[in-house]
C-alpha cells in the first residue's frame, strides 16, 4: 500500500498526526477510519496489518493518533472519550475535505465506542466495525488497578496502563460517568459489524453481546476464536480486514 503523513487540528487545538494508507493502484472503492484502541497508537502493528488487507481490496483507510497519544501534539492527562469523539470527527471532516468523507467507521476496544459515538454526526457515513469494543465507556474504570479513590481525592493519579505510565484525572472519570453509549448503539442508523474474542481477557465478549442486543438491524457478529484483545497475531489482523471488505461491498454508495 501507499502511505502518506499528514496532519490535522484536533478538538483541543494540537496537531493530529495520520496516515493514510491508500491501494498501491486501481480506484479507491470508498474512504475509511481507523480509530485505535485506549492508550494505542496509529502505528500498532495489527492496525497495519488491518489496512495494509483493505487497501489491497481497494479502500483508503485513515489512522490518526488521538491528541496526546503516539505523534500527536498534547497532554493525554488533558483528554477524555468525548474528546477522543470529537478528534474522530474533526478527522472526518478533514478527510472529507482533502478526499471524500468516510463511508465506513473502524473502532478498536475504546476506538469502537467512539465511532459508534460519532458515526450519528457523519451523514456520509453507512457502516460501522467494532473490534473487542466494550458495551461501555465506564469498563475503563477496570484498568485503573484500584487508583479511583486517589483520583478523586487528590485530582489525579499515575496508572500503569500495559506497563506504560499514564495520569488519570479526576475530569476523565466524570466525563466517562456522562457517557450513555447504549442510546448511541440503538440509534446507530448505520450498518454494523461487531468483532470479538471469547478468549479476550481485557474487554469480555459479554461486551459483544451486549452491544449485538442494543443495535438495530442491519446488525453482525463475528467471533475471532482465540484471538487476544490487541490482534497481536497477525493471522487474525489479516482475517478481520478480509472481512471488513467483503462484508460492507453492500452498504457502499
Amino acid at each position: 500500500m501507499k502511505s502518506e503523513k499528514l496532519s490535522f487540528p484536533g478538538s483541543q487545538g494540537h496537531r493530529l498526526m495520520a496516515r493514510l494508507d491508500r491501494p498501491a493502484s486501481g480506484d479507491i472503492r470508498a474512504f475509511t477510519m481507523f480509530a485505535h484502541c485506549f492508550t494505542c497508537s496509529k502505528n500498532l502493528k495489527p492496525i497495519l496489518n488491518i489496512n495494509q488487507t483493505l487497501t489491497a481490496a481497494g479502500f483508503a483507510v485513515l489512522r490518526f493518533d488521538f491528541t496526546g497519544l503516539g505523534e500527536s501534539e498534547g497532554e493525554f492527562a488533558d483528554t477524555n472519550f468525548t474528546s477522543n469523539v470529537e478528534d474522530l470527527l474533526l478527522a472526518a471532516r478533514f478527510l472529507a475535505g482533502e478526499h471524500a468523507a468516510p463511508q465506513l467507521l473502524i473502532g478498536h476496544s475504546l476506538g469502537g465506542s467512539a465511532v459508534i459515538q460519532a458515526a450519528g454526526q457523519l451523514p456520509a457515513c453507512r457502516a460501522v466495525v467494532t473490534i473487542a469494543a466494550p458495551f461501555e465507556p465506564q469498563h475503563l474504570n477496570r484498568v485503573l488497578h484500584g487508583k479511583r479513590v486517589e483520583i478523586e481525592s487528590a485530582g489525579q493519579a499515575r496508572v500503569s496502563i500495559a506497563g506504560r505510565p499514564f495520569t488519570i484525572k479526576k475530569q476523565f472519570l466524570d466525563d466517562l460517568d456522562k457517557q450513555n453509549l447504549e442510546h448511541h448503539i440503538r440509534n446507530l442508523g448505520r450498518a454494523l459489524l461487531i468483532f470479538h474474542s471469547p478468549a479476550d481477557s481485557t474487554v469480555g465478549v459479554d461486551n459483544a453481546a451486549q452491544i449485538f442486543r442494543a443495535a438495530r438491524h442491519p446488525k453482525s457478529f463475528i467471533s475471532l476464536d482465540q484471538a487476544d484483545h490487541l490482534l497481536l497475531d497477525e493471522a487474525y489482523a489479516r482475517y478481520v480486514g478480509r472481512l471488513i471488505a467483503a462484508w460492507v461491498d453492500r452498504y457502499l454508495e
